[in-house]
């Protein structure tokens, strides 16, 4: 009858696994660096734990029993599951597996930053199993506030009192704004311009409810400037402004990394105002101290470097 105790312990069965493997508690005993009276007991040991004959003993050999070839079996499967479980739970610890979820606003797709990042960082830490969204920068806010996203890529630094003490935001980049112009544009073939220059024309926009920090760019450069844009159209993304550009319908303040978008009928002069750029930043919960996350957070600086943004 099989004993109700479970006592052995992981190394009993690396000393039974030697000997069942070897056939011989002389040649199990030299590849365990150990004598061979201790290993004999650690067997005799384990075979009264389990209440059952492993092994045939005579003076000349050793042989497995037939109880004694499936425990061998189930030894060498606990002890690999052992193995597994130590080495994913260092993994975890170290960042290079478990779960992260990320959001970044579509403008954020454009910049070298987000897809260098995520390369790297599958290179670095393959068994992080990525969860991407779309997000804008204020839903971006809260939703790391609320526990549903773990980072985000964002366009401005949080401004509210409880996102500015609860949220840490690193700031990438600083990246230059461009002026999208239909080609057609009396300005398009210049190699820069001021805004003033172009205070008359209408402008296209995203809706500021749904992109505040853009729309309150444009704002801010065109109040300097000593006007107030005419917005007469919205689209809902900022790669559908460039469609709306190419018709003509208006000009449009866009991000540099935009320029990649080669559509035709557009023109991207860069603008000469103070102050016209756009943050790349990347927040996350202050008190998230997720080993995902910080080996997330350290390839996003290492890219930044290396890339000298």
């Amino acid at each position: 009858m099989i004993s109700n105790r479970y006592m052995f312990d992981l190394r009993q069965l690396r000393y039974f696994i030697a000997v069942a493997e070897e056939l011989s508690f002389t040649r199990a005993a030299l590849r365990l660096h150990l004598s061979q009276p201790p290993l004999s007991q650690q067997i005799q040991s384990l075979e009264r734990d389990l209440g059952v004959r492993l092994l045939e003993r005579t003076k000349r050999s050793v042989t497995l029993t037939e109880p004694g070839r499936v425990f061998l079996g189930q030894a060498r499967q606990i002890l690999a599951k052992v193995d597994e479980a130590r080495s994913q739970t260092v993994a975890a610890a170290a960042g290079y597996s478990g779960q992260l979820r990320l959001a970044y606003t579509v403008s954020v797709s454009f910049h070298p930053a987000m897809p260098q990042t995520l390369l790297r960082f599958g290179q670095i830490a393959p068994d992080v199993r990525l969860q991407l969204s779309e997000m804008y920068t204020e839903p971006q806010f809260a939703a790391l506030l609320a526990g549903k996203i773990d980072v985000g890529f964002v366009r401005d630094e949080p401004m509210q009192a409880q996102y500015a003490r609860d949220l840490r935001c690193s700031v990438i980049d600083r990246e230059p704004l461009l002026l999208a112009l239909p080609a057609g544009h009396p300005l398009a073939g210049r190699s820069s311009l001021r805004l003033a220059e172009v205070a008359g024309d209408a402008f296209v926009s995203q809706p500021r409810e749904l992109a505040a920090t853009l729309y309150d760019r444009l704002v801010k450069l065109a109040t300097r400037a000593g006007f107030q844009p005419s917005i007469t159209q919205h689209a809902q993304q900022i790669n559908g402004l460039l469609a709306l550009v190419a018709a003509g319908l208006g000009l449009a303040l866009v991000p540099a990394s935009m320029r990649t978008v080669r559509l035709a009928g557009i023109c991207y002069v860069p603008l000469e105002d103070p102050d016209a750029f756009l943050l790349l930043a990347v927040a996350c919960r202050a008190s998230d101290q997720s080993p995902a996350l910080q080996q997330f957070l350290a390839t996003v600086a290492q890219t930044a470097v290396a890339s000298d943004l």
